[in-house]
């Protein structure tokens, strides 16, 4: 079936353009949520006439979901969910799941969580069993596999950060010598 995009729809088109999907996807989607029109003659004449209104519309939302960008760019947040030893976890982290992350960090997020089809903001997500394996994880260390690899891997991360150290005194060492 074709249709003609209302507005921009990631992998399928932006505002006007008359795409081929199939007709499930514009009966059960595109059309309730009022995305697109059914591509026909009076549809293309009504969608011409309306252009200038429906892109003042996406403007104005566009400029309103910039704004709200702003307290989310770059945000952190920490997600707790129990999971195996191996970090596999039981469940699943749904978009209700990182509003709600959002909304007891004080942003206020819809669980659609898209603020716009034109903008695309990143957040980083700490999928964690406990806050303590949330700070070990935000601080880089391995937390999968047996216990014994990871103090292996926790021994080795110490043992190259202590020989850096020790190169940088060198390197300090022989500048001060140097002057």
């Amino acid at each position: 079936m074709e249709v003609i995009l209302l507005e921009r729809i990631q992998k399928l088109g932006s505002m006007g353009e008359v795409v081929k999907v199939k007709d499930g996807y514009a009966r059960n989607y595109l059309f309730p949520q009022h995305k697109a029109l059914r591509a026909t003659d009076a549809n293309r004449a009504k969608f011409e006439r309306d252009r200038t209104v429906l892109e003042a519309k996406n403007e104005e939302r566009r400029k309103a979901a910039m704004g709200d960008s702003g307290k989310l760019e770059g945000k952190s947040f920490v997600i707790l969910r129990q999971a195996g030893e191996s970090g596999q976890l039981y469940g699943s982290v749904s978009t209700r799941d990182i509003a709600e992350a959002a909304s007891t960090a004080g942003l206020k997020v819809s669980r659609k969580i898209a603020l716009h089809p034109e903008l695309a903001i990143p957040v980083t997500l700490n999928v964690a069993r406990s806050q303590d394996e949330a700070d070990a994880q935000s601080r880089g260390e391995v937390l999968t596999g047996p216990v014994s690899e990871r103090a292996e891997a926790l021994a080795a991360a110490e043992e190259l950060f202590e020989s850096e150290t020790a190169a940088e005194a060198t390197v300090e060492e022989t500048e001060a010598e140097e002057k």
